[in-house]
Order: structure tokens, then C-alpha cells, then sequence
């Protein structure tokens, strides 16, 4: 599925979401109900998916962090429930495709009125070789 069509499906469900509970919720409430709504679409969905950390080549940490959902096998989605989303939420994200080497994230704060406004879409760029 083109990657395009497959952030549109994850947005579409966190919309759903957000539609029928509204802000002010626990993030583990949303991440639940954005395995349900993801799954009643036909997706592929995996939540707190566990990724090893390696310097230079070598293991230094098992589960360095939880990827909340792995979208099949593809987009990451970052859950928060927070007043504002700072520009550590997106690098965060940004550090986790990367360390995963997944093309595109999601960031999504539900603790939003429009969830629209709580939508951050960060895409895994390789760097250039110099």
C-alpha cells in the first residue's frame, strides 16, 4: 500500500478516536482503542513493539525504547496525551524511525479540541553521503 494512502488510514482512525472519546484521557486508553480501530480497518498493527539499540555496530541495550504502534511493519505512531507538544516530542520521534529505519512517523496528541491541530507527520530522510 502506498505510504500516503496508509498515513491517511492511521490519521482516519485517530480521528475516529478522538471523535467518540475526546481529550483529557490516559495516552495507554488511546493507544487501545487505536489498536481496535486500526485492526477494524484491515491493518496490520503492533503496539509497544520493543527496538534494540546498537553503537558502531554492537548491541549496547535490549529494548531501548517501545515503538507504541507499528503500522504494517512500516509507519511509526508516537501516542501522547499532553497540553502541548514540544519540538522534543517530534525529535524523539524522529530518533525512533531512525534507530528502526522506518520511512515515515506519526506524532499524535490527543489532548487536543481539533485533533488536526494534534497531528505531526515527521518522514525518515537518509542523509546525503559527503
Amino acid at each position: 500500500m502506498d505510504l500516503n494512502k496508509l498515513s491517511s488510514r492511521v490519521i482516519k482512525a485517530a480521528i475516529a478516536v478522538h471523535k467518540e472519546l475526546g481529550p483529557g484521557l490516559l495516552e495507554s486508553v488511546y493507544q487501545n482503542c487505536m489498536v481496535m480501530e486500526l485492526e477494524r480497518l484491515g491493518l496490520d498493527v503492533q503496539h509497544e513493539v520493543p527496538v534494540d539499540i546498537f553503537f558502531r555496530g554492537q548491541k549496547v541495550q535490549d529494548e531501548g525504547f517501545r515503538i507504541d504502534l507499528l503500522v504494517e511493519g512500516i509507519i511509526v505512531v508516537e501516542l501522547k496525551s499532553v497540553e502541548e507538544l514540544r519540538d522534543v516530542h517530534k525529535k524523539q520521534l524522529l530518533t525512533y524511525l531512525r534507530l528502526a529505519k522506518k520511512p515515515l512517523g506519526l506524532l499524535v496528541n490527543f489532548n487536543v479540541s481539533l485533533l488536526k491541530d494534534g497531528i505531526t507527520r515527521i518522514i525518515n530522510t537518509v542523509p546525503e553521503a559527503r
